[in-house]
C-alpha cells in the first residue's frame, strides 16, 4: 500500500507541531496535555509522520519503564488523516523501536482498544505483568506514566478512564 506520509525521528522543530496534534485530544480528555519542556525532555523517544507536503500529521513515543517493558505514549494523528494508516504505521514503528531497545513487552493506556487489539495488544486483567521485585523498583519512579501503569492513587485525578493494554513479544 503506497504511503502519502513518511515516519521519522522527531526533532526539536517538531515540538510545536506535536503539541498541536495533542491539543484536540487533550481537550477531549483522551490524552493528557503536557508542557513544552516535557516534550523536549523526551524528544528522543518520539517518531513523527509527515505528509507529502511536509506537514506533521502524526506522532508517538516509546518510553522504557524497566528492562523488559516500555510504554507507547502520545500516539496521535491529525483528524485530516485518520483512517489512512498513519496511526498503524506509527505504532508499528514504535513497537520496532521497543524491540530494538531490548524490551519484551509494550504497555499502553488507551481509549482505542480495538485499534491496539489489531496490533496484538490485549487488555490487562491485573497488574501481575510486573514481578513484585520490579514493582518495588518502579514505585521509586517519579514518572507519571509509570504511576498510571501501576494504577497508583496519586495519579487517580489524572486518570482519563482509559484501558491498560499490553503486547508481549
Amino acid at each position: 500500500m503506497p504511503h502519502d506520509f513518511e515516519i521519522r525521528r522527531a526533532t526539536t522543530a517538531d515540538v510545536p507541531g506535536i503539541r498541536s496534534l495533542v491539543k484536540p485530544y487533550a481537550e477531549a480528555r483522551i490524552l493528557l496535555e503536557k508542557e513544552a519542556v516535557a516534550y523536549y525532555e523526551s524528544l528522543q523517544e518520539f517518531r513523527v509522520a509527515d505528509n507529502a507536503a511536509g506537514e506533521l500529521v502524526g506522532c508517538g513515543a516509546v518510553h522504557v519503564m524497566w528492562e523488559d517493558i516500555a510504554e507507547v505514549r502520545t500516539l496521535a494523528v491529525s483528524s485530516t488523516v485518520r483512517g489512512l494508516g498513519v496511526g498503524h504505521a506509527l505504532l508499528e514503528r514504535l513497537v520496532e523501536d521497543a524491540r530494538a531497545l531490548g524490551v519484551k513487552r509494550v504497555f499502553c493506556l488507551t481509549f482505542e482498544v480495538e485499534f491496539f487489539e489489531r496490533h496484538g495488544f490485549s487488555v490487562m486483567e491485573d497488574q501481575s505483568a510486573v514481578d513484585p521485585a520490579v514493582l518495588q523498583e518502579l514505585l521509586r519512579s517519579t514518572d507519571e506514566g509509570v504511576a498510571e501503569f501501576l494504577d497508583l492513587a496519586r495519579v487517580k485525578q489524572n486518570t482519563l478512564g482509559n484501558t491498560r493494554m499490553i503486547l508481549n513479544f
